[in-house]
């Protein structure tokens, strides 16, 4: 996907904006405190509760196993509040952080801002190491993606 534009001029091969955002258990996320350590998966996804992402998002923490051996931290984005996704995560039993664009600044960035629905987009996003934007793809906001074409890019950071 190299070399794709985002609906934002972001490119794959581009380096990823930073961002810090509220996140589960009143932490607080920076992108770049995974610089140098791990690579990132940005799971974008619309709202806490609703039926597709009760399904998305509980898939991806029975795949945790497979991405955290390719040392990748996996991180959810929605528009929801931090109040809202710790109770989201404790009901779903999600161990990986969910963080609150309640303002969709980081969704702007990123080009996810579903601006009809003022919502999130169903999308995944991999930031290498580096910072470097590896892999962009919008899904169907319908349908629960699969995770597997993320597992090849990761595969081939490895």
């Amino acid at each position: 996907m190299e070399g794709r534009t985002t609906s934002q001029g972001l490119e794959v091969g581009s380096p990823a904006p930073d961002f810090e955002l509220p996140a589960t258990n009143g932490e607080t996320v920076r992108l770049s405190d995974y610089r140098g350590r791990k690579h990132v998966m940005l799971v974008f996804y619309p709202l806490d509760w609703s039926p597709v992402c009760s399904n998305q998002l509980p898939a991806l923490e029975g795949e945790k196993q497979r991405f955290e051996a390719l040392d990748t931290q996996i991180l959810g984005i929605s528009v929801d509040s931090r109040w809202s996704h710790d109770a989201f995560a404790r009901s779903l039993g999600l161990s990986f952080p969910l963080l609150a664009d309640i303002h969709r600044t980081v969704l702007s960035q990123y080009g996810m801002l579903r601006e009809k629905d003022n919502i999130s987009e169903r999308a995944m996003v991999i930031v290498d190491k580096k910072g470097i934007l590896r892999y962009r793809h919008v899904f169907d906001i319908g349908k629960v993606p699969s995770h597997d074409e993320a597992l090849r890019v990761l595969q081939s950071l490895s």
